[in-house]
């Protein structure tokens, strides 16, 4: 070590001399002179110790995620072995649908199955299969109730106009019966020889003219009762008359905005009503529904209550009633005397496209574009037959004007091309039929002249 380096200082220890029982005594005694809350105040003074406003914390135990679920796992197995679980495996699976869960998976046995329901019942309890075989049985009973056909207390104007129908179509009826006698006493040849004199007549059909109807395409068009005049309908808004066989234009109806759907003549125009008086009716796309005059090119009236497209129009036998067919799923029955609408039919799955009155008043058939037509008794308002076979839309239906039958001896044409033919029968004398494919026919007296018109606007 050099001269120059400094010795490094010791650390001197402290040494008392005496005794220390002195020092103890003092300690104690300062020890006994301050109270314990002069301590405490001097260590909140120094920052030392904290304490609140007289608020206190309660300290509860805690248990981890982890152990909740195990002991949520101890309870659930718990639960698994109370349950009894039927050892049917058919049952077993109608319990597992019952619970919207799958019936089996891949590589289960029926004892997997039976344990894999055992532990979905301890989770959402066995009450579940009970609450959803009773959902099932309440929605079964709803299902079959919406399937029920329900009558409800119609107004007194309804029953007016059954009972007026009931005797309107009566006797009717009995000279159609009488009218079938006497048709089946003649003998089968006799009938074979007017069937072939039929269908030689229809061969020899040929055109006797052509006109453009419009320049949109032509919707409907129909005969007048004494076969001298002729109407059509068309998607410009605008019906028109034209004189028959010359085929010249009498007038031009102006009135709706919008397709024209159909339009028709009242069973007595050109007979016995005046020109004055309200001989024709049409429908649009629009839902309105008008009425027309012969002697004038504007309404005579307008029928309101549609919402949606009325796609047809039907005047009643009697002449008293009109029948419109709407695309709200629903037909409906006016009465023109009353001036109020009397039915408001439904049924139809879809909208109702057309609807055609049997000859003696009493039935109403309809076609709708659920692919089904259906037949209802105007006298009690009752489905009285379904006829179902069409796999399109039906697009028209009529009644065979012997009144014997919709089809056959009618026509029920639809979309489905294996019903785009023409069912005729040597017992036809007059022919209104209306086809969805290749335009339109339209026939009176005695198939006198013959109509069709096209989609291109040509009659």
């Amino acid at each position: 070590m050099s001269d120059d380096e400094e010795a490094p200082l010791v650390k001197k220890t402290r040494i008392f001399y005496g005794s220390l029982e002195e020092k103890e005594r003092e300690r104690l005694g300062r020890e006994a002179s301050g109270s314990g809350k002069d301590s405490v105040k001097a260590g909140i003074e120094a920052g030392n110790i904290n304490i609140s406003s007289g608020e206190s914390l309660e300290l509860e135990e805690r248990v981890t995620e982890r152990q909740s679920e195990v002991l949520a796992d101890f309870e659930r197995r718990k639960r698994a072995r109370q349950i009894t679980v039927s050892t049917d495996d058919a049952e077993v699976k109608a319990c597992l649908r019952a619970l919207r869960e799958p019936i089996t998976l891949f590589g289960e046995g029926p004892a997997e199955r039976r344990e894999r329901l055992r532990n979905i019942l301890s989770v959402v309890g066995p009450d579940a299969l009970k609450k959803s075989k009773k959902d099932d049985e309440k929605s079964k009973r709803s299902q079959e109730e919406c399937q029920q056909t329900w009558y409800h207390e119609g107004p007194t104007t309804l029953k007016e106009a059954r009972l007026w129908l009931a005797r309107y179509s009566l006797p009717r009826a009995v000279k159609r019966l009488e009218d079938a006698r006497a048709h089946r006493e003649i003998p089968e040849s006799t009938r074979t020889v007017r069937t072939q004199e039929l269908h030689k007549t229809l061969r020899n059909l040929n055109n006797f003219c052509s006109q453009i109807g419009d320049d949109r395409p032509i919707s409907f068009c129909q005969f007048s009762p004494n076969s001298k005049m002729l109407v059509t309908a068309s998607w410009s808004g605008l019906c028109k008359l034209w004189n028959v066989p010359d085929c010249t234009l009498v007038r031009t109806l102006r009135g709706h905005n919008t397709h024209v759907g159909a339009i028709c003549f009242h069973p007595q125009a050109t007979l016995t009503l005046e020109d004055s008086d309200v001989n024709m009716a049409s429908c649009a796309a629009d839902g309105s529904v008008k009425l027309w005059s012969l002697d004038s090119d504007v309404p005579v009236a307008d029928i309101e209550g549609h919402s949606m497209r009325v796609a047809r129009v039907a005047w009643h036998p009697s002449g008293r009633f009109l029948g419109t067919t709407c695309y709200d799923n629903s037909w409906r029955l006016w009465d023109l005397e009353a001036q109020e609408e009397i039915l408001h039919q439904e049924g139809h799955s879809k909208g109702v496209h057309d609807m055609q009155f049997h000859p003696d008043g009493s039935l109403a058939a309809t076609g709708g574009l659920d692919s089904f037509g259906r037949i209802w008794d105007l006298r009690t308002g009752r489905c009285v037959m379904f006829l179902e076979g069409h796999l399109k839309e039906i697009y028209s239906i009529d009644f065979s004007p012997n009144g014997q039958g919709v089809d056959p001896p009618g026509l029920v044409p639809s979309e489905d091309p294996a019903h785009r033919h023409l069912l005729l029968r040597p017992h036809l004398q007059a022919l209104d039929v209306r086809m969805r494919r290749g335009g339109r026919t339209t026939c009176r007296n005695r198939m006198t002249f013959y109509v069709t018109f096209y989609f291109y606007g040509n009659t």
